[in-house]
């Protein structure tokens, strides 16, 4: 494998495309940038997507993604891989068959079943070949509630039964486990649990009022990535990725008529005057 003259690390993120520009490989390209890191990408489906919803999709051939792969990961030190939507079940055989091939570490696994609007992303027949195939090669997989209920058939109705999801997910052989438990309606914080098999480490955070939330798995899965290659352990990039999408989400941007992005470069915006008279 070919190193990089630079020790600005090279994550990659393979996923499909948001035309919007709010989720998909947009989004973790942002991400990466805005964790100073250089991010490289794999397109494994292409999106006619808004704030409003998901218009269509265009699968990318599968040897073609595996060109892609190869491209990137043959020629630069890939540190940390991303996947995020891969919509069908060969396409994520390709992918596994990738990363096996190159021998990519720190794999953190968004398992994108569905758009924030409710649109699929993913074929159901599919949902097997994630479980079955791709989450035995994850260093971390971050599934939402919904995603946990498909993968494991159970249902999480409140924070009691979060390390009941986390022992389902784990059982399915990731290293790491990392329930959001933001869509929980009951919780003044959004509470997440990290699960290893061992310790269950629970990370509460303020929730945000904002509706702007488009993006935000993409973006926390990214996040993760990134503080993995700079040479995080998991909990470590697991609780600066959550600090990280708290305050993209209430900075949440009102673009568009539907649900507009998290805003990811919220860290370097100018403070609202309105603000620095509160403060």
């Amino acid at each position: 494998m070919a190193t990089t003259s630079s020790d600005l690390p090279v994550v990659l993120t393979i996923a499909g495309s948001d035309s919007g520009g709010g989720a998909g490989i947009q989004a973790d390209l942002k991400t990466f940038q805005e964790h100073g890191v250089f991010g490289t990408s794999v397109i494994v489906a292409l999106t006619a997507q808004n704030t409003v919803g998901v218009h269509g999709v265009h699968e990318v051939p599968a040897d073609f993604v595996t060109a892609q792969l190869d491209a990137v990961a043959s020629d630069m030190d890939v540190r940390a891989t991303k996947t995020g939507m891969l919509a069908s079940s060969e396409l994520v055989h390709t992918v596994v068959d990738g990363i096996r091939r190159h021998g990519l570490t720190n794999v953190v696994v968004d398992p994108v079943a569905a758009s924030k609007h409710g649109d699929a992303l993913l074929a159901p027949e599919a949902l097997a070949t994630v479980r079955d195939v791709l989450l035995p090669v994850a260093t971390i997989v971050t599934p939402n509630l919904g995603e946990v209920a498909l993968l494991t058939g159970v249902e999480v109705t409140g924070t009691d039964d979060l390390d009941k999801a986390a022992e389902a997910m784990k059982a399915l052989g990731p290293q790491w486990v990392l329930i959001k438990g933001g869509h929980l309606p009951d919780n003044a914080e959004a509470v997440d649990l990290l699960f290893d098999g061992e310790r269950m480490i629970e990370i509460a955070t303020a929730r945000s009022a904002s509706t702007d939330t488009h993006g935000t798995g993409c973006t926390l899965s990214s996040a993760i990535a990134a503080n993995l290659a700079k040479g995080m352990d998991v909990p470590s990039a697991v609780q600066v990725a959550k600090d990280y999408i708290t305050g993209a989400i209430s900075h949440g941007l009102r673009i568009g008529a539907g649900i507009g992005p998290v805003d990811h470069g919220w860290q370097r915006r100018p403070v609202p005057a309105t603000d620095v008279a509160q403060a």
